[in-house]
């Protein structure tokens, strides 16, 4: 297999947060990743306001895999979970976090470019251990051209949990492809985001993963 160069991270690099996996069933989505990686994700907590739940990854020191689905222990809701993850097929990339600060002029200055990023929301979860993470995020109802442009999440005084995830290997690259892809790459440009998208099909992110063993994988 060819190796990427070392570049391929150089334009999302400094704003890439996290990539956050989508499943209808946490468990499976689990064993979906360990499958391909060869390591197991650990529970990272419950987003009570959201039924759901996730499992993390880290993919460097400042980078990580979050997996998110319904809630098993959250009692049933009528409204629709994050990204439509009730109801897909099997677990996949749905999209992923921006790392921004000031999100609230961050959000003004985009509308006033014509790119809506919804309503600045502040969100918590509790780890398994007993901490508190803290954070502040822009909509994720907004949800821009299927989840390639990404939502954005300021975490403020609280750890980066890539710093506590178990490793998973390390992301080489991400890219998407879309069937607009040229608006989705103005979009992108409006927000000084520098992610290559391809022409394709259907929308998709593709990420490349070096696992623990030293094989590289793809996840979409």
């Amino acid at each position: 297999m060819a190796m990427l160069p070392p570049t391929a991270l150089r334009g999302v690099r400094a704003s890439l947060d996290h990539l956050l996996l989508g499943t209808a069933d946490l468990s499976q989505g689990v064993a979906w990743v360990a499958e391909r990686i060869g390591v197991e994700a650990v529970f990272g907590g419950r987003h009570e306001d959201l039924g759901t739940a996730n499992y993390l990854l880290s993919l460097g020191p400042d980078v990580y895999l979050e997996i998110l689905g319904p809630d098993p222990e959250s009692p049933p809701r009528q409204a629709s979970l994050p990204f439509g993850i009730e109801s897909l097929a099997e677990p996949r990339l749905v999209t992923w976090a921006a790392r921004r600060s000031n999100l609230r002029a961050l959000a003004a200055s985009t509308a006033s470019r014509g790119v809506s990023l919804g309503e600045v929301r502040s969100g918590s979860r509790i780890r398994p251990a007993g901490a508190e993470l803290r954070w502040e995020i822009t909509d994720l109802t907004a949800f821009p051209h299927d989840g390639i442009v990404p939502f954005f999440i300021d975490w403020g005084t609280t750890p980066h949990p890539a710093r506590t995830a178990p490793p998973g290997g390390r992301l080489l690259s991400l890219r998407a492809e879309h069937p607009n892809a040229s608006a989705v790459s103005s979009t992108l440009r409006a927000l000084s985001l520098n992610l290559e998208v391809d022409e394709g099909p259907e929308p998709a992110l593709v990420a490349r993963i070096r696992t623990l063993s030293g094989d590289e994988v793809e996840l979409r």
